[in-house]
C-alpha cells in the first residue's frame, strides 16, 4: 500500500467515525471512553457541517440565495451525511450537489434549482481551471480542411443546457439593480430555458446565454467533433467568422489541431 493509499484510508475511516451513530464504548474498537467519545464526536460533528455549509456556500452562493441562509445549512449537512469528501481540498467535493439537489424531494417544487447548481459548479470549475496560453495551430484555419480539423475551447469551458432561465437567474443574483428580477420573471413566463455558456476572463469565470446556434456548435466542439460537423450541427445561419473573432477576443480558444480530442470539462 503506497503512501497515498494510506492517506485516503485513514481519511475514510475518519469520516466513518464523524459521521456514524456514536455507540458509547466502541468505535472500530479504538476507543473504550463512551462519554468522551460521543462528546468529542458530537463536536467534530457540529464542526463537520459548519465546514460543509462553507464549502458549499463558496462553490453555489446563487444557490443559498435562493434557498436561504438556513435551509441551505440544512442541506449542506445532509449532503455531507450522503456525499463526505474523500479529499482534503474542500474546493473539490460539491460536484455530485446538482444531482442530490434535483432529486431531492423537498426541493421537488422548484425544479430549476439542480440546473442552478449545474451551472454554479461549472463556474466554480472554470475559476480553478489552468491558465491558457497563446492560440496554438490558429493558422490551420488557412490551410487545412475543416472535416480535418478540431478546436479546444479554453480549459474551464463548458455548456449547461437546462429547461430553465439558468443564466438569467445566475445574474440577477449579482446585480443591485431594483429591477434585477424582473428579467427572470418574464423568462419564467414565456417557458425560456436557456444554454448557458461558462467560460474564463482573467481570474473570473463568466456566463452567457448563447443563441441556438452557438450552442449547438458550442455542444459539437466541446464532444470533440470535427469543425465541419460542429458547422453543420449550427445550421446554415451560423457565422463562424464572427464567433472565432469573439472568442478569440475573449481568450477562448486554446488551440486548433489536426487529431481528435475531446474536452474534459
Amino acid at each position: 500500500m503506497t503512501g497515498s493509499d494510506k492517506e485516503a484510508l485513514r481519511q475514510q475511516m475518519l469520516l466513518r467515525a464523524l459521521l456514524a451513530d456514536a455507540r458509547p464504548g466502541v468505535v472500530g474498537g479504538w476507543l473504550r471512553d463512551g462519554e468522551g467519545l460521543a462528546r468529542g464526536l458530537a463536536a467534530y460533528r457540529a464542526n463537520a457541517g459548519a465546514l460543509a455549509e462553507r464549502a458549499l456556500a463558496a462553490a453555489f452562493p446563487t444557490l443559498q440565495q435562493l434557498l436561504g441562509e438556513e435551509s441551505f445549512a440544512a442541506l449542506a449537512r445532509a449532503f455531507w451525511l450522503r456525499h463526505p469528501p474523500l479529499r482534503g481540498d474542500m474546493g473539490l467535493w460539491g460536484e455530485a450537489l446538482p444531482a442530490f439537489v434535483a432529486d431531492a424531494e423537498s426541493l421537488a417544487e422548484e425544479p430549476y434549482l439542480g440546473d442552478v447548481a449545474r451551472l454554479e459548479w461549472a463556474v466554480h470549475r472554470a475559476e480553478r481551471a489552468a491558465d491558457g496560453g497563446a492560440v496554438a495551430g490558429l493558422h490551420l484555419l488557412g490551410t487545412d480542411d475543416p472535416e480535418k480539423l478540431w478546436l479546444r475551447l479554453a480549459p474551464g469551458t463548458a455548456l449547461v443546457r437546462s429547461p430553465h432561465p439558468v443564466a438569467t437567474i445566475w445574474h440577477a443574483h449579482r446585480s443591485q439593480a431594483e429591477d434585477r428580477f424582473d428579467a427572470v420573471r418574464a423568462a419564467f413566463a414565456a417557458g425560456r430555458g436557456e444554454a448557458a455558456l461558462v467560460s474564463r476572463q482573467g481570474w473570473q469565470a463568466t456566463v452567457r446565454a448563447l443563441a441556438d446556434d452557438e450552442a449547438r456548435f458550442t455542444e459539437a466542439v466541446l464532444a470533440g467533433r470535427p469543425l465541419a460537423q460542429a458547422l453543420l450541427a449550427a445550421g446554415a445561419d451560423f457565422a463562424f467568422e464572427p464567433w472565432l473573432v469573439a472568442v478569440l477576443q475573449r481568450q477562448g480558444l486554446a488551440a486548433v489541431t489536426a487529431r481528435p480530442h475531446k474536452e474534459t470539462t
